[in-house]
């Protein structure tokens, strides 16, 4: 079996067997592996396809459990895109994971509109979306991102948001003020009592100001959610990292255990790598950036008792880092922060995550 390079630490690197796939390393070692999908990329790449079939145990709708997706006409669901996926999960035995009920992105212009008319409207709209999404999908998605991005972005953030308080302005918080999380999460529990409840926030990663303010807020909306007994099961954590800012693993352990002591499983979500402008030209070397902060993150993460990581795509020819106009590199060049590269290769990154799963 061919060797693979996988980091040991700055700069380092090591042979190793290759394996199978993330998933069977990740559920050899208790960890579920999985990643978001395009549902229409599953139906005319068979290279996307195959990754899919072999690397995750796991899959979450990259789009298509959106709201825009689901619903976007008032009362006309289409559910085609998603059930793509359903279908492709049960056929490779990898279960789906929601994402995600309540947003202030990704909203048709019906449902912005209908915010605006007032508490009542506002909440009819939210309990007619949960009533169809959450039984069409009862059979096969276990767990919702029922509220995502609630936490607005302290001062030092790359978007700060200056509110009064400490949730994200949004059509939602404006239609049914601070406790519309609370709201959409007992919403969700009267309609499905087993159904795993998540909220998914990002910019709590790293060790900068910024990050350490926003921990502190996620922590207090958990603890004050818990204390009133919302139901809350767990807090994603989507790890969007940027090499551009600094992580140090104490921190983000503690707000890991912090969350963990007050009963909430913790999720790395949306795991994706984001190089900076002056990444280097050599593909080597920028990969063993990538590697090694994949690998002291996930380090880190699991070992204060993460059990489940997504990566937000597989594949470096898809990512939204490649795509997105707002994050990608210039001068032509791609961010390499998914475990594939742009021809379906296995990375560094790669390597360093089994690593990670395997604790050595």
């Amino acid at each position: 079996m061919l060797a693979a390079l996988a980091v040991q630490g700055p700069g380092a690197v090591r042979a190793q067997p290759q394996a199978a796939d993330l998933g069977a390393i990740a559920r050899q070692n208790g960890v579920t592996f999985g990643a978001a999908v395009q549902d229409s990329l599953l139906q005319k790449d068979p290279e996307y396809a195959r990754a899919f079939a072999t690397e995750p145990g796991m899959l979450v709708p990259e789009w298509a459990a959106k709201w825009a997706a689901l619903q976007p006409r008032e009362g006309r669901f289409e559910t085609a895109a998603l059930d793509t996926i359903l279908r492709w999960g049960q056929a490779h035995a990898q279960p789906v994971r929601g994402h995600a009920l309540v947003w202030h992105n990704s909203l048709p212009d019906w449902v912005a509109e209908a915010l605006k008319e007032g508490r009542e409207r506002a909440l009819a709209v939210l309990g007619a979306h949960m009533d169809f999404v959450l039984a069409h999908t009862r059979a096969q998605i276990r767990d919702w991102d029922v509220v995502n991005e609630m936490v607005a972005n302290p001062p030092g953030s790359d978007q700060p948001q200056n509110t009064p308080g400490e949730l994200r302005d949004t059509p939602w918080l404006r239609a049914l003020g601070p406790g519309y999380v609370e709201t959409a999460l007992r919403m969700a529990r009267e309609r499905d009592p087993t159904l795993r409840l998540t909220i998914n926030e990002y910019g709590v990663s790293e060790d900068t100001p910024a990050a350490a303010e926003k921990r502190r807020r996620l922590l207090a909306l958990v603890r004050g959610l818990l204390s009133r007994g919302v139901p809350l099961d767990a807090v994603g954590i989507q790890a969007h990292l940027q090499l551009a800012k600094p992580f140090r693993p104490e921190p983000f352990a503690a707000f890991v255990g912090a969350l963990r002591q007050m009963g909430v499983a913790v999720l790395i979500t949306e795991l994706d790598i984001r190089e900076t402008w002056q990444a280097p030209q050599d593909m080597a070397a920028r990969d063993a950036l990538v590697a090694e902060r994949a690998y002291a993150f996930l380090s880190c993460a699991l070992g204060a008792g993460v059990r489940t990581v997504l990566t937000w795509g597989l594949t470096d020819k898809y990512s939204w880092l490649t795509t997105d106009p707002g994050v990608a590199l210039p001068g032509g060049r791609t961010h390499r922060g998914l475990p594939l590269d742009a021809q379906f290769r296995r990375k560094p990154m790669w390597d360093a995550m089994a690593r990670a799963f395997q604790g050595v």
